[in-house]
C-alpha cells in the first residue's frame, strides 16, 4: 500500500508542476435560493467542495449520511445501519454545522443521536452538497470544523405542467427495498414539487455472514411550493415529515419505537439593480423531532426494562443582506438565531435486584434525561471580499455569538454537582482571512486562516448520568464549559490540463493541507471522585464528566488526480489523512479516521455507464485508549457500478458492493452494545450485497 500512495504523489507532483497553456473554460452559475455555492467568484465561500452527481447513476444509499462515504476527507459514524452521520477531517457531531437548503436545520432528539439530520432527508431528493471545509465563513451560522449544505430538489426546474419520477430499488444483502415518487410543475409563476417515499430493511450479514441487527423501516415525504413574483422577488415554502419505525441499533443499549420529524421553513429573496444594495434574503424555519426508544428487543429486557420518550424542537431564522461598495468592494451582512430545546425522561422498572433475583413487586423510577434544557444563539456576522485584481481577492469575515442556556428541571444528583445553577450567557467571537489567486493555465492556490469557536452543546452542558458514547461510561454534563475554538490554517492549490490528444483529455488535481490549533477542545473525562447513578456496582463505576482540556490539535492532507481518457473514460486517485493528538492525555484525538486510499475507473456514454472502485484503508494504531479505543485492521474493499438506459426517460442501475465478500469494521464504527450474542466488539459492515435501481422519468 505504502508504494501505492508514493506513485500516487509523484504523479501529482509532476502535474502541479507542468506548465501548459490551456484554453479557459467557463463557470456555470447556479442562481438558487438552496445553494451556498453558485458559481460566481464574487459571493462563493473560501475552501469548498461541491459533490453534484447524485440524480445519476443511483446505488441506492440508506440514507442521507451515506452520501458522504465517496467525499474525499470524509468517514461515516455508524450506530448500525440507520443512524449514519458524517465526520470530516476528524471532526463530527456539533463540530460541524450541517444544514440543507441555505440554512435549514434540525437537531436530533435522542441522547443517543438515533435520528440525526441525515435520517430526516431522504437521499434520492439531495441534488447536490456543498462543504466549506472549516471555519472560513462566517454567513452560515456558527463554524467550528466546516459547513455541510445538503441541497435538495426544487420545482423551479420543472418545464411541464407535470412532470416527474418514479423510483425502485432492492439490495440483497438485508433483502431491503425502497420506493419513491417525486412530482413538480411549474405554471407562470407558480410552481410545487412533492416527494413520497417508503423503506423498508432487514438485518444484513458481514463478511462471515453473521447476522446484524439493522432493520428499519421509514415513511416519508416533503412539499416545497415557490412563487415568482418578478425576475427579484421569490417566495418559497418547505414542509417534510419522516416517520420512522422498528430501527434496531446494534451498538446502542436501546431501539428505536418510534421516530417522527416535522420540517417547515420559509425563504424570500430579493435582488437589485442598485448601486450599491444588491440583494436580501431571509430565512424562518421549525422543526420538531418525537422519538420514543426501548430496550424491548434486548437482554437487559429481563432485569430492568426501559422505555425513553424525548424530542427536541429547533426554531430558527436568517436575515442576510448583499452591498456592492464601489467596484472592487463586496460585502454581505446579517444576523441569524437558532433556539434549541430538548425535553423527556426514560422510564424503567426494575425487575430483579443486584444479585439477579427476582423483586416480588418492580421497583418503577423515571430518571431524567435532558432536565428540560435549551441553547439559544443569536449570531451577528460581516463578510467582506476586496478584490485586488480581476484574478485575485480577499475574504474578511468576523462574527458574534451571543449564546444563552439553562436546564429548568433538574435531576437531584446533578444539581447538587452544581449548586445554584442560572441561566448562562456567553459572548464567542468568530473570524476569517483568506487569499485567492487564480493562476495561468486554469491553476488556482488558496490560503486561509479561520477562528470558528462553538459553545457546548446540550448533551455536553446537560445530559445527566446518561450512556451516549461508543464506550461503556455514563456520561455527566458540565454547564461551566469554556466556549471550544478551532484556530484552522489551510492551504490549497487546484489546477486542469487540458490534452488535444485522442488518448488523454483532460487531466484535473489538487492538493489541500490544513493545519489546526485548538483551545478549550470538550471530551469526557472519568471523574474518580463520582460513582455512576445506575448500577453503581457495573464496572466502570466512574462515570465521564464533560471537560475542556488544553492541548490539542490535528493536521492532515487531502490530494486528487483526475484524468480522462479516450473522451469516455477517466482514472481517479484519492488520498486522504488526518492526526491528531490529545497531548494532555498523550494520545489521538477520539474518532480519527486512518489514511484512506480510493481508486476509480469509470465509463461513461450517452447511455451507459459503468465503474470499478477499490477502496484501501490503512489501519489504524493511533488511538484514544480514555476512549475505549483498539487499534483497527486495514482492509480492502472493491464495489462495481454500472447502468443503462434502454428507453427514453428510462434508466437501470446495479451494483456489486463488497465483491470479494470482506470481512471488516471501520474505525469510527460503534461496537455492540446490549446484544444477545455479541461481545462489546467493533459493529462489523455488510458483506457482499447486490443491489438494482430503477427510475423511470415523466
Amino acid at each position: 500500500m505504502k508504494k501505492i500512495v508514493i506513485i500516487a504523489l509523484l504523479r501529482l507532483c509532476a502535474m502541479v508542476n507542468a506548465q501548459v497553456e490551456i484554453p479557459s473554460d467557463s463557470i456555470k452559475v447556479t442562481p438558487l435560493k438552496e445553494v451556498i455555492v453558485s458559481g460566481d467568484i464574487r459571493k462563493d465561500p473560501a475552501q469548498v467542495i461541491i459533490k453534484s452527481d447524485y440524480q445519476n447513476k443511483v446505488v441506492q444509499p440508506k440514507n442521507s449520511g451515506q452520501l458522504f462515504e465517496d467525499i474525499n476527507g470524509f468517514s461515516l459514524i455508524k450506530r448500525g445501519n440507520y443512524a449514519v452521520e458524517p465526520s470530516f477531517r476528524a471532526s463530527q457531531y456539533e463540530q460541524l454545522n450541517i444544514q440543507y437548503d441555505g440554512g435549514t436545520k434540525a437537531y436530533h432528539a435522542c441522547p443517543n443521536r438515533m435520528d440525526p439530520i441525515t435520517t430526516l432527508v431522504n437521499p434520492e431528493e439531495v441534488t447536490r452538497i456543498e462543504i466549506i471545509k472549516g471555519p472560513f465563513s462566517v454567513r452560515y451560522g456558527t463554524n467550528f470544523g466546516g459547513v455541510i449544505n445538503m441541497v435538495t430538489q426544487t420545482g423551479t426546474l420543472a418545464n411541464k405542467k407535470i412532470q416527474g419520477s418514479i423510483s425502485s430499488g432492492y439490495e440483497s444483502n438485508g433483502n431491503s427495498s425502497v420506493n419513491m415518487i417525486n412530482l413538480m410543475s411549474r405554471i407562470n409563476k407558480f410552481y410545487i414539487a412533492g416527494n413520497l417515499s417508503y423503506r423498508d430493511y432487514g438485518n444484513y450479514e458481514d463478511g462471515n455472514q453473521n447476522e446484524i441487527p439493522s432493520s428499519f423501516r421509514n415513511t416519508g415525504y416533503g412539499l416545497k411550493f415557490g412563487y415568482d413574483f418578478n425576475e427579484k422577488n421569490s417566495l418559497q415554502a418547505s414542509f417534510r415529515q419522516n416517520f420512522g419505525r422498528d430501527v434496531l441499533h446494534a451498538g446502542l443499549p436501546m431501539d428505536t419505537d418510534k421516530d417522527d420529524s416535522t420540517i417547515g421553513s420559509l425563504d424570500y429573496k430579493l435582488t437589485s439593480n442598485n448601486n450599491y444594495f444588491k440583494g436580501l434574503h431571509a430565512k424562518i424555519y421549525y422543526s420538531f423531532v418525537d422519538h420514543i426508544m426501548s430496550n424491548y428487543r434486548r437482554p437487559s429486557f429481563t432485569n430492568s426494562e426501559a422505555i425513553a420518550l424525548v424530542d427536541a424542537t429547533t426554531f430558527g431564522g436568517k436575515l442576510e443582506s448583499e452591498w456592492n461598495l464601489g467596484t472592487n468592494w463586496k460585502l454581505f451582512g446579517g444576523t441569524d438565531f437558532v433556539a434549541l430545546s430538548r425535553e423527556g425522561n426514560r422510564n424503567r422498572l426494575v425487575k430483579r435486584n443486584m444479585m439477579g433475583v427476582l423483586l416480588p413487586t418492580p421497583l418503577a423510577f423515571e430518571d431524567k434525561i435532558w432536565q428540560d434544557s435549551y441553547t439559544n444563539t443569536l449570531g451577528a456576522f460581516l463578510e467582506a471580499r476586496y478584490f485586488i485584481t480581476e484574478k485575485a481577492s480577499l475574504t474578511l469575515g468576523s462574527r458574534l455569538d451571543f449564546v444563552s442556556s439553562n436546564a429548568e428541571d433538574l435531576d437531584p444528583t446533578f444539581a447538587a454537582l452544581y449548586p445554584n445553577l442560572e441561566k448562562r450567557n456567553e459572548t464567542n467571537y468568530s473570524g476569517n482571512i483568506s487569499f485567492k489567486q487564480y493562476l495561468p493555465n486554469h491553476k488556482t492556490v488558496e490560503i486561509s486562516y479561520g477562528r470558528g469557536s462553538r459553545s457546548a452543546s446540550i448533551e455536553e452542558r446537560f445530559i445527566a448520568f446518561f450512556n451516549i458514547g461508543r464506550d461503556p461510561y455514563e456520561y455527566v454534563g458540565n454547564p461551566n464549559l469554556k466556549a471550544e475554538v478551532n484556530n484552522q490554517f489551510e492551504i490549497s492549490f487546484n489546477g486542469k490540463k487540458f490534452f488535444e490528444g485522442k488518448t488523454i483529455n483532460q487531466i484535473n488535481y489538487g492538493i489541500a493541507t490544513y493545519y489546526s490549533i485548538y483551545e478549550n477542545y470538550i471530551l469526557g473525562v472519568v471523574d474518580e471522585t463520582l460513582i455512576r447513578k445506575y448500577n453503581p456496582t457495573t464496572p466502570p463505576i466512574h462515570p465521564k464528566v464533560f471537560r475542556n482540556i488544553d492541548n490539542a490539535m490535528k493536521t492532515g492532507f487531502e490530494t486528487y488526480l483526475d484524468v480522462k481518457l479516450y473522451n469516455h473514460f477517466n482514472f481517479l486517485t484519492e488520498l486522504a489523512y488526518v492526526y491528531t493528538e490529545n497531548k494532555d492525555f498523550n494520545e489521538n484525538l477520539p474518532l480519527t479516521p486512518p489514511l484512506q486510499t480510493r481508486f476509480k475507473l469509470g465509463y461513461e456514454t450517452e447511455k451507459f455507464w459503468a465503474s470499478v472502485q477499490y477502496n484501501l484503508t490503512a489501519r489504524q494504531p493511533k488511538i484514544s485508549q480514555s476512549f475505549d479505543e483498539i487499534a483497527t485492521p486495514g482492509y480492502e474493499v472493491m464495489d462495481i457500478k454500472a447502468g443503462f438506459s434502454p428507453l427514453k426517460n428510462l434508466s437501470i442501475g446495479g451494483a456489486v458492493l463488497n465483491v470479494f465478500d470482506q470481512y471488516y469494521n471501520n474505525h469510527l464504527t460503534f461496537a455492540f452494545n446490549n446484544q444477545p450474542d455479541f461481545g462489546r466488539t467493533p459493529i462489523t459492515e455488510p458483506g457482499r450485497n447486490f443491489t438494482l435501481f430503477v427510475n423511470y422519468k415523466f
